[in-house]
């Protein structure tokens, strides 16, 4: 240093809230995570698709340019990178916007691909999705999701398989069965219930949005927070206040008759007995005309149980009353009971629950959530019940948007960071012991040897091992924490004393494992010394790559 004061600016090192930086070992997670689910979806059928972070406003659907810009809930700017020469002036740059899930994108690109792509058409996609909203624990700005739908397919049998597919890919993932459920409801009886309380016809479509939205926070809220949130409104704990959608006492209390007849639902769904039919991995497509009557037939023996429940459906009928939206969806919905029965899905995986919403009002049929029943210690110690990492459902209309006629539509999305955070709490092989492990550190120690340093670091990466040659300016002790820090297994050593050697070059290998395990040995004499003659050895120089290789199988 010269002593003279440093007048540069420094800037704020922080993140924007709702925004997280991944380190190593969640990344090296996270990657052999997502090959898991990738692995289950193409046992499906599904095959890769990938589209880009930054879609046009309007393709995104819901959220439309207003007078200034785009509505909130989406990060937008304004595109200036277009050609200028064919713009009649600046209000005709275009709207951009990061995308708000995988879903709208893949619309888009089936649309503009329509005639060449495969119908029904099976992809899967995964990448990060962007939310203009506030930040809460737990929930993020920026977010993974992996997906998967089906376009093309107006087929029961669609929503049902990816049920199916979620439940599957749960338990390959370590999650137990019994500590999920994949719940399903329909939109159209949700749909039935908002015409029988007066808020049907699109003139009432955003207060039958709030209203969904109020009943979509049933499992976080108790059903006051919610009653407040369909009346006048809600304050929260930190004072915001979130207006409601102004329904009326009699209108309220149909809404809780409704929920009510779920409680008694999921009861008697509960004694439903899980018992073996198809191959829970053989795809329904192998089951065609009469085979497959055959076998929903079958099934039908030990089905009596769970169609009792439909007593309940009576119940539902009573509340939509001769709406068509919520009858056909009552009947929907035993259909696809039919199905999953058919298929060996029980109710201990795949369960009908009348209280799934889902937020996005481009749902149309079938609406279902992958929900987490097991509790994990939270932050504070306290037990925290994970609940949903997953959903998805019918979105008819989507694709339609873009080519003016209906294309049917279903899919379902995986939320990859918190599924991930789910897998650590119950220590799941797949996320549990990931720690990443650092390179081999070969130390520099004299400047003018370098290119022989060089050497021995190509060595060991012609053999495929992970190494680096030291880049620092440090003495020897700080070059071995360094390597410590890094999550190295050895260190490769060489000075004056090694490199000449009387039997020739020779090279030092530091089991660093062995010498923090040494450090801290309370072990009698001879285990003490078992421990120092491993930590480290000085072997001939060309065998550098077979003494590293012993040195890191020790610690596999």
């Amino acid at each position: 240093m010269n002593g003279k004061k440093n007048n540069m600016q420094t800037a704020n090192a922080k993140l924007p809230r709702g925004f997280a930086d991944r380190l190593p070992a969640e990344i090296a997670a996270t990657e052999k995570m997502l090959a898991v689910i990738k692995e289950s979806y193409e046992l499906y059928g599904f095959e890769a698709v990938e589209t880009p972070l930054i879609e046009f406003t309007e393709a995104l659907g819901k959220f439309l340019p207003d007078q200034d810009r785009p509505n909130e809930g989406v990060f937008s700017f304004k595109d200036i990178a277009g050609d200028l020469s064919q713009q009649r002036d600046r209000s005709d740059e275009n709207w951009l916007s990061l995308r708000y899930d995988l879903t709208a994108p893949l619309a888009r690109y089936v649309a503009e691909n329509f005639e060449k792509l495969p119908k029904p058409y099976r992809s899967y996609r995964a990448g990060y999705v962007f939310r203009n909203e506030k930040p809460g624990p737990g929930r993020y700005r920026q977010f993974m999701q992996f997906d998967a739908d089906t376009v093309g397919a107006a087929n029961i049998a669609a929503d049902a398989e990816l049920c199916m597919m979620a439940a599957d890919t749960l338990e390959k993932l370590g999650i137990k069965r019994g500590d999920y459920v994949i719940k399903v409801n329909n939109r159209k009886v949700l749909d039935g219930v908002m015409e029988a309380i007066g808020l049907g016809g699109e003139e009432n479509a955003g207060r039958r949005l709030t209203v969904l939205r109020a009943i979509d926070k049933l499992d976080r809220l108790d059903w006051k927070g919610v009653e407040q949130l369909l009346g006048p409104g809600r304050k929260d704990e930190s004072g915001d206040f979130t207006k409601g959608a102004a329904l009326k006492g009699d209108q309220i209390d149909k809404v809780r008759r409704f929920f009510d007849l779920n409680e008694a639902w999921s009861v008697a769904d509960a004694h439903d007995i899980e018992k073996p039919g198809i191959t829970p991995t053989r795809s329904l497509a192998a089951l065609q005309g009469s085979k497959f009557d055959d076998e929903l037939k079958r099934t039908k023996d030990y089905q009596g149980q769970f169609f009792d429940n439909f007593a309940v459906a009576d119940g539902f009928q009573e509340i939509v009353g001769s709406t068509w939206s919520g009858n056909e969806g009552i009947e929907e919905l035993q259909d696809f009971a039919q199905i999953v029965k058919a298929a060996g899905y029980g109710s201990r995986r795949i369960r009908i629950d009348p209280s799934v919403v889902r937020g996005l009002e481009y749902y149309t049929g079938p609406v279902f959530e992958a929900d987490l029943t097991f509790e994990a210690p939270g932050e504070d110690g306290k037990p925290v019940r994970f609940g949903s990492v997953g959903g998805g459902g019918r979105y008819d209309g989507l694709v339609g948007r873009f080519r003016g006629e209906n294309v049917p539509a279903t899919g379902f999305s995986i939320g990859v960071s918190r599924l991930y955070s789910a897998l650590k709490a119950i220590n799941s092989p797949i996320v549990a012991a990931h720690s990443q492990r650092g390179p081999v550190v070969v130390l520099v120690l004299d400047k003018d040897q370098l290119a022989r340093y060089q050497k021995l670091v190509t060595k060991l990466r012609i053999a495929g091992i992970s190494a680096e040659l030291y880049l620092g300016q440090s003495s020897m002790n700080a070059q071995l924490k360094y390597a410590d820090k890094r999550g190295s297994i050895c260190a490769v050593i060489q000075g004056s004393n090694e490199r000449n050697h009387q039997d020739g070059p020779q090279v030092t290998i530091r089991d660093l494992v062995l010498g923090a395990e040494l450090a801290a040995s309370t072990k009698d004499r001879a285990d003490y010394l078992e421990l120092r003659a491993n930590a480290q050895v000085t072997v001939p120089e060309d065998r550098l790559v077979e003494s590293v290789c012993k040195v890191l199988a020790r610690h596999v």
